[in-house]
């Protein structure tokens, strides 16, 4: 949005919650990262049952697509039509893909989107080729495609924001899930350093948004309050965009309640906050003792033979696509009880995918 509205001359402020990413030794630690949990936050968050946990959400410039698998599918087309799904119909949107589609062009230029159309049948008529080829396939995962067409299927080349050179020159890591420093993920920091080239977009971090107050009568925003270095500021913008991410924006529309709007702001239906919804997920290890694989990042396949159905006209299953490579120390907390050996004997002879259902 910023980004969007940086060519306008308007004078713009950021809040961001959260710093920069600092590029540390931590940035692609294995241990740090998924057992320590270096980069989490500091904060605790109560479950639907009372009990306490730490939320995977990070507070950074770029929130929580600093550590996204860097995959950026477009919708297919009739993911804006009605389609029926086991659990029942998915509405139509109130457009169609047509009218977003110059939209995801510009999308994946600026997120310098490297991959190739044709591949996978489902996909929706493209006007730009994608700005750069594929993130080749290591040599254990094109055999992996190769087993695949064999059985019939289009496996195809992930859509990736990344710069494969320059990430693996920090470190040879995966990508997914390893947080990015500005070594090579394009994310949503990427977007706004490309807003803040211009000298009317303003970032300032730290500030962590109070409330959002408004005109006696409820109906616009005249003024945000927010906390910075412990002390209290105020802003009186003409326009206010909220994008705090799903829970934040929920909570911050919440704590916004005041005469005019007793149960939250935009919240006369109640149902502010209530549904929140995740990916419905499955990790799976294929493991093939005849199969070496030493692939560093591993993650540029996916299938979509089955999102639009289930092979046999039945309704949609969802996307198949590789796991940046999973090694015995992102294993660990999970298998605690499983020797060091034998997890990185799995993970040497194992291919590692994420099922969306």
């Amino acid at each position: 949005m910023a980004y969007g509205l940086a060519k306008s001359g308007l004078r713009i402020l950021v809040l961001e919650r959260g710093q920069q990413l600092a590029d540390c030794p931590e940035a692609r630690d294995t241990n740090a990262i998924f057992h320590k949990g270096f980069l989490r936050p500091q904060e605790t968050w109560l479950d639907g049952a009372g009990q306490p946990f730490n939320p995977g959400n990070y507070y950074y410039v770029g929130g929580n697509s600093k550590f996204y698998g860097a995959v950026l599918i477009r919708y297919r087309k009739e993911d804006f039509e009605d389609l029926e799904h086991e659990g029942g119909l998915s509405p139509a949107w109130p457009f169609g893909y047509d009218e977003l589609e110059p939209w995801y062009s510009k999308a994946e230029r600026l997120y310098q989107v490297r991959g190739a159309s044709g591949e996978d049948p489902t996909e929706p008529p493209h006007s730009s080729p994608y700005p750069h080829p594929p993130v080749p396939d290591e040599p254990a995962i094109a055999e992996t495609r190769r087993r695949l067409e064999a059985q019939g299927l289009h496996p195809f080349s992930l859509p990736l924001g990344v710069d494969l050179e320059a990430w693996t020159a920090r470190a040879p890591t995966p990508w997914d899930a390893y947080p990015d420093t500005r070594t090579g993920k394009m994310d949503a920091e990427s977007c706004l350093n490309a807003a803040l080239a211009h000298d009317n977009v303003t970032l300032e971090t730290g500030a962590f948004v109070e409330r959002l107050e408004t005109d006696a009568a409820g109906q616009r925003i005249e003024a945000v309050t927010y906390r910075r270095d412990g002390e209290l500021h105020r802003v009186v913008p003409k326009i206010v965009i909220l994008a705090a991410g799903a829970v934040n924006s929920a909570a911050l529309l919440l704590r916004s309640a005041s005469s005019a709007a007793p149960n939250g702001l935009a919240n006369s239906s109640g149902q502010v906050g209530r549904n929140f919804m995740n990916h419905n997920c499955t990790a799976m290890l294929a493991i093939d003792p005849r199969l070496r694989n030493d692939s560093v990042y591993q993650k540029t396949l996916g299938i979509n033979d089955f999102y639009l159905d289930d092979g046999k006209n039945g309704p949609p299953l969802g996307n198949v696509q590789l796991l940046g490579k999973i090694s015995a120390g992102i294993l660990r907390p999970n298998l605690r009880w499983m020797p060091e050996t034998l997890l990185k004997g799995i993970c040497r002879h194992s291919v590692d995918w994420y099922l969306m259902s």
